[in-house]
């Protein structure tokens, strides 16, 4: 039975993020942060650059390994930052940075055509025996200023699909209930239950 699946990133914030919602969605299972060598995201799409991460953290642990690849894609800017939202402002970037310089290039586009949508692509290795990809969208809009401290990366500008607060003004238990990765783990879910029967 499957107990322990790593984590291939040393962002804390996404292992206690996927411990919540991997745990609500297959409880027993325990997320373990990954102290492996990061490999090069040269990948073309969230689930290249996913699979990259998770197989590179198979090989070190030899253990099954999980990895996420998420940004934000923003309809008016044919999808950008999409797979370099993280250094979107530059490699030195932050994430105040990286919202800073996205909110400036949206500046003159209206509140109608400021569609976008979070996309998370969940890889999932299992050492020599398996790899799958999983999708999550999360749709919604760019919000014209910066609001709430919960939530990072682009949180606070992200105002989802049927809400009138930002990703960052909600609460961690209502966030992932609605996230892109929520929506991506929801589509892993029976995939982790094969690998609890599969596994030893």
């Amino acid at each position: 039975m499957l107990r322990e699946i790593v984590l291939a990133t040393h962002n804390p914030h996404k292992v206690v993020e996927f411990q919540e919602i991997l745990g609500a969605a297959a409880p027993g299972i325990v997320v373990l942060p990954y102290d492996g060598p990061e490999p090069s995201e040269d990948g073309t799409s969230f689930g290249d650059n996913a699979l990259i991460k998770a197989r590179a953290a198979a090989r070190h642990t030899d253990r099954v390994a999980l990895a996420d690849d998420s940004g934000l894609a923003v309809e008016v800017m044919g999808g950008a930052p999409g797979i370099f939202s993280a250094r979107w402002a530059g490699r030195a970037a932050n994430d105040e940075r990286n919202r800073e310089l996205l909110l400036e290039q949206l500046a003159d586009i209206r509140d109608p055509h400021r569609c976008a949508q979070f996309v998370c692509a969940i890889a999932v290795v299992v050492p020599g025996r398996d790899e799958k990809i999983f999708l999550g969208q999360w749709p919604g809009k760019i919000a014209l200023t910066a609001r709430g401290d919960a939530g990072f990366g682009y949180d606070s500008i992200f105002i989802p699909d049927g809400a009138t607060i930002t990703a960052a003004e909600m609460n961690p238990g209502e966030k992932n209930a609605h996230s892109h990765r929520a929506r991506a783990v929801t589509a892993l879910h029976p995939y982790i239950q094969q690998l609890n029967n599969r596994v030893p």
